[in-house]
């Protein structure tokens, strides 16, 4: 039997597969912290990357954004193939990845960020995501990118195929595209497809989505064994403590298994304090501070 993720040491974590990943995040009962973290900006700290500021406050996962698979880099660490394999040595925790499943036909409300075809969710990108040593992969949308609830349920069933890794798929917010961010029939779907983690935007974050459109998803997924992720990925990862604490107890109260806070902070990195009041309400002080003080050599 996994033990609940807060419970392992820094060895059991980066040896856990996939399945042991999800079950000990299910077992910890919505007291997992994930942070998204830029690799393509200049990190707040001099010499450290974004993912040590942000396991060193409390984070659980590390999800890295804007990260290009054909030209792997990490800003204070390096380039090249095995630059996700030494970052997961200097922080010990699980790390996933975010591409962007671009719908060029989708009915865009504002102008169009195009990206690096690096950065997107096509399968021969995915099909380098083992290889570069990454636990999971995030289908989801930057602002602007035009990411679009067909074209993610299209890379689920892609993922399936070419990365053994979990899937985390859903919109945080509309990323330029006219559409429902929290539609009932496209998580079905995404469920279906074999997704293992439902992405939806936290209560407070974007206009109009409430506690019973959150429960309905939480419901859903699980009911079908399947996790849900709350984020906060429409930059209140600098709001204050008080609307970062306030944000966290509704996504508990609502249920869901992870609670997610965005890159929007300085320097590509949510504002430490933030990632830590996330932890502690979550969780509390004892088991917050033990994320942050154990060793990674244990």
């Amino acid at each position: 039997m996994i033990k609940r993720f807060f419970s392992l040491d820094a060895s059991e974590i980066v040896n856990l597969n996939s399945r042991e990943l999800l079950e000990s995040i299910k077992s910890s009962e919505g007291r997992i912290v994930l942070s998204e973290c830029i690799v393509a900006f200049q990190p707040p700290i001099y010499g450290l990357t974004n993912a040590e500021v942000a396991k060193a406050f409390g984070a659980d996962l590390i999800l890295l954004n804007i990260f290009d698979v054909d030209r792997p880099f990490i800003f204070n660490l390096g380039e090249g193939k095995d630059v996700v394999k030494r970052l997961k040595e200097l922080v010990s925790r699980p790390i996933g990845v975010n591409l962007e499943p671009v719908d060029n036909s989708a009915n865009m409300m504002e102008e169009r960020l195009e990206i690096s075809s690096g950065r997107t969710a096509t399968r021969e990108n995915l099909a380098k995501l083992d290889e570069y040593g990454f636990d999971f992969v995030c289908f989801t949308g930057n602002p602007s990118t035009g990411v679009s609830n067909n074209a993610i349920l299209d890379a689920i069933r892609i993922a399936k195929s070419e990365f053994s890794g979990l899937i985390i798929a859903g919109k945080m917010h509309a990323s330029g595209v006219d559409e429902p961010i929290v539609d009932i029939k496209s998580i079905e779907q995404f469920i279906e497809a074999g997704a293992d983690i439902i992405l939806v935007p936290s209560v407070g974050t974007v206009p109009g989505v409430t506690d019973e459109d959150i429960r309905e998803v939480v419901r859903l997924a699980h009911k079908k064994d399947t996790l849900v992720m709350a984020t906060i990925g429409t930059s209140q990862e600098s709001a204050s403590r008080e609307t970062i604490r306030e944000i966290a107890l509704r996504n508990k109260i609502n249920g869901v298994d992870i609670h997610h806070i965005g890159d929007a902070g300085i320097g590509g990195v949510a504002l430490a304090e933030n990632i830590y009041e996330l932890g502690v309400t979550i969780r509390g002080t004892r088991h917050t501070i033990h994320q942050m003080a154990a060793s990674i050599k244990r």
